[in-house]
C-alpha cells in the first residue's frame, strides 16, 4: 500500500464540550496531579535498546532530582486512579522504574513503568496528549471488541493502560515462521475478522506495528487474537483502503496466510461472523453508543473533503445512499452501524420465521 494514502501529519483535535460531558458521565474524566506537558521538562535522555540490542524508537528520560521526586509521586497517584480506586493506600508500595519517551508518530507518548516493590510485578501505562480521534477510538474499541479498555482524560492529557501482546511486526518477523499449518490457518482467520472489524468501525492505519498478536492457550492448542493498540486514525482519512489492514504492505505476510490457508467460502463466513458479533455488541451497548455518536455528530475530527471522499467510497461498496449523504465522520460512523445492525436484524428475522 502506498503511504500517500495516509496524511503525513494528522492534526490533534481537542476534546469538545460534548465529548467532555460524555467522559464525565462514564467516569473517564478525572482530575490527575500531572499533565503531559509536565513530563516534557526532562533534563536529558538515553536511547532504549530492544532485546536484540538494536535502537528502539524510545528514549529513557531523566529529570532533575527535585523534579523527579515530585513526578514519581504524581505518577504513582495516576496509576492508583487508573488501576484502583484512586486511594493513596497502595502508593507506598509502588516505584517508578522508568519513564520512556517516543518521538515517532503523532502522539509522542510517555511510557511509564510501575513496579510493586513487594513482589517485583510491574506494568506500564502511557501519558499522551488528549486527542478526540484517539478517545473516540478507545471508546469504540471498548464497546465493540472483546476487550474492555481502561483510560482517563483530564483537560489536554490522556492516561492509557498498556495493551499486552506481541507487536504485529515482531510476530510476523520472529514467530510466524515457526507456526504450524494449523496455527497459520487460525491466524489467517483472526486477520480476516480484524480486517472486517477495522473497516466497519473506521479504524485506520493498522500497519503491523499498530496492533498486537495475543496468544491464548486453550487445551492442546494456541489461539491467536489480534488487538489494535493505536487509535490515532479513528475516522480521519478519506480513502477506504486506510481502514482495511489488508492493503498495507507491512501486512502482506498476513494476506498471504489468508490466501494460502482459507477458501473464499471460509473468508465470507468469517466476515459474516464478525459483522454479527459487532451487531450484537451495538445492540448491547445501544444507549452508550448512541450518546457517543451524538458527540461525534457535533464534533470536528476530519475535513469535509476527506468525509465526502470516504462517503463516496463506502457507497460504492455498499450502495447505501446514507453513506453518500453523510456530511461528517459522525454521520458516516452512524450509517455504518445502522447498516450492520439492519442486516443482522433482517437475517435474524428470516431465521426465526423459517
Amino acid at each position: 500500500m502506498n503511504d500517500k494514502l495516509i496524511s503525513k501529519k494528522k492534526p490533534s483535535y481537542p476534546i469538545s464540550p460534548f465529548l467532555s460531558d460524555y467522559l464525565e458521565e462514564y467516569s473517564r474524566s478525572i482530575k490527575i496531579p500531572i499533565f503531559y506537558d509536565d513530563l516534557l521538562r526532562f533534563s536529558g535522555s538515553v536511547a532504549v535498546m530492544d532485546k536484540h540490542d538494536k535502537y528502539s524508537l524510545w528514549v529513557r528520560v531523566y529529570y532533575s532530582d527535585s523534579d523527579r521526586l515530585e513526578i514519581d509521586e504524581q505518577l504513582k497517584q495516576v496509576y492508583a486512579s487508573l488501576h484502583s480506586d484512586g486511594s493513596s493506600m497502595t502508593v507506598p508500595f509502588l516505584n517508578v522504574d522508568a519513564i520512556d519517551y517516543c518521538t515517532f508518530g503523532n502522539s509522542k507518548p510517555f511510557r511509564v513503568k510501575i513496579r510493586n516493590i513487594l513482589n517485583d510485578n510491574f506494568t506500564h501505562f502511557y501519558v499522551k496528549k488528549a486527542d478526540a480521534s484517539r478517545v473516540y477510538g478507545l471508546e469504540l474499541e471498548h464497546m465493540l471488541s472483546l476487550n474492555n479498555l481502561n483510560f482517563l482524560v483530564h483537560e489536554n492529557t490522556l492516561i492509557e493502560e498498556h495493551i499486552a501482546g506481541i507487536p504485529g511486526d515482531e510476530f510476523i518477523r520472529d514467530f510466524l515462521p515457526k507456526c504450524t499449518a494449523s496455527e497459520r490457518s487460525q491466524i489467517a482467520k483472526s486477520f480476516v475478522k480484524f480486517n472486517e472489524r477495522c473497516m466497519i468501525r473506521l479504524l485506520g492505519d493498522m500497519r503491523a506495528y499498530n496492533y498486537v498478536i495475543v496468544p491464548i492457550h486453550d487445551f492442546d492448542k494456541v489461539i491467536y487474537k489480534i488487538r489494535a493498540i493505536d487509535f490515532d486514525q479513528q475516522c480521519y482519512e478519506g480513502r477506504l483502503k486506510v481502514y482495511r489492514p489488508q492493503f498495507f504492505k507491512e501486512n502482506f505476510p498476513m494476506v498471504l496466510l489468508v490466501k494460502d490457508h482459507l477458501t473464499k467460502a471460509s473468508i465470507d463466513q468469517y466476515k459474516i461472523e464478525e459483522r454479527a458479533t459487532i451487531a450484537r455488541r451495538i445492540l448491547g451497548n445501544e444507549t452508550r453508543l448512541t450518546q457517543l455518536l451524538k458527540c461525534m455528530l457535533n464534533d470536528h475530527i476530519s475535513t469535509p473533503e476527506k468525509t465526502k471522499q470516504l462517503g463516496k467510497e463506502v457507497y460504492a461498496l455498499t450502495k447505501q445512499s446514507s453513506f453518500k449523504k453523510s456530511r461528517s465522520m459522525g454521520e458516516l460512523m452512524r450509517a455504518s452501524f445502522h447498516f450492520v445492525k439492519r442486516n443482522y436484524e433482517h437475517h435474524e428475522m428470516l431465521r426465526v420465521n423459517r
